[in-house]
């Protein structure tokens, strides 16, 4: 084979809000875990069954840290395209630990925001005043509705 790729793309939702910590050479960088979950129907039970998986996710570079700092937070729903990456870290005694993580740094990496939130409370706002509309055209009784129109 001439070559490898290691790349992962993950769409699930924010488990909590990012941290945003200072690199040791003064550049900012985001963590977070996604989660992605998957459903079936077990065929013994017929029951329907879920599965989450926890994802951590680190992001380097001013431009994507600073949509995120803005714009993320616990529960957005995001795509994210990074690579694989394992790191070794000593614990406090001094045992070796191993993280891998999904890294997004460079011109490999994809964030879209999936979330629409203005137009989730615009429905909100919407469904409320036609529920007082009909609150009131049913109190005032009258059947024809032309009446109240002032133009």
């Amino acid at each position: 084979m001439a070559g490898s790729v290691n790349k992962v793309i993950l769409l699930g939702n924010i488990g909590k809000d990012p941290e945003i910590k200072a690199t040791q050479n003064g550049s900012k960088l985001a963590s977070f875990s996604i989660a992605t979950s998957k459903r079936w129907k077990d065929k013994q039970t017929q029951e329907y069954k879920d599965k989450t998986e926890w994802h951590k996710v680190v992001i380097f570079g001013e431009g994507l840290v600073d949509i995120v700092e803005k714009y993320v937070k616990k529960g957005s729903k995001i795509y994210i395209e990074g690579e694989l990456q394992t790191r070794k870290w000593s614990d406090q005694q001094g045992n070796d630990r191993y993280t891998t993580e999904v890294i997004l740094q460079g011109y490999n990496s994809t964030l879209t925001l999936l979330d629409n939130r203005g137009n989730t409370n615009q429905s909100i706002e919407n469904k409320s005043e036609d529920i007082s509309v009909e609150d009131n055209s049913e109190k005032s009784g009258d059947s024809n509705i032309d009446d109240d129109i002032p133009f």
